[in-house]
């Protein structure tokens, strides 16, 4: 089972989970204001260790459009399958003052995920 250190506490997580589910499971109330479809960016982390080496073409895009891209990463297009350490979760319920953090993201990863190595990515721009 990974491990997902985040609030400076270490939770384990089930293998395949979502990270934006994983944080949520782990007591913090990360906005996912689009129910997770990498549309609106408010499920936004940075890493202190662990970052995943690929990402969606989808989260790719997104965080580019916003000038994001090498600063985030979306934790709704992200997938728990090794250990992870959140520096940062940037929106929260608490922090943005929302009365709640979006629509529930589904349990996969959506839209269909193909994840792909970042350096190939930025490769095809």
């Amino acid at each position: 089972m990974p491990s997902l250190t985040v609030a400076g506490k270490t939770h384990e997580v089930a293998a395949g989970t979502r990270l934006v589910l994983a944080i949520e499971e782990a007591g913090v109330a990360i906005g996912h204001r689009c129910g997770g479809h990498a549309r609106c960016t408010t499920c936004r982390v940075s890493f202190a260790a662990g970052e995943p080496t690929t990402m969606t073409r989808a989260e790719f895009e997104k965080l580019s459009e916003r000038e994001l891209l090498g600063q985030y990463r979306l934790a709704c297009q992200i997938v728990c399958d090794h250990d992870m350490a959140i520096a940062e979760v940037a929106m929260t319920l608490e922090n943005q003052g929302w009365s709640d953090t979006g629509p529930a993201p589904e349990p996969l990863v959506t839209p269909e995920a193909v994840f792909v190595p970042i350096e190939e990515l930025q490769g095809a721009r």
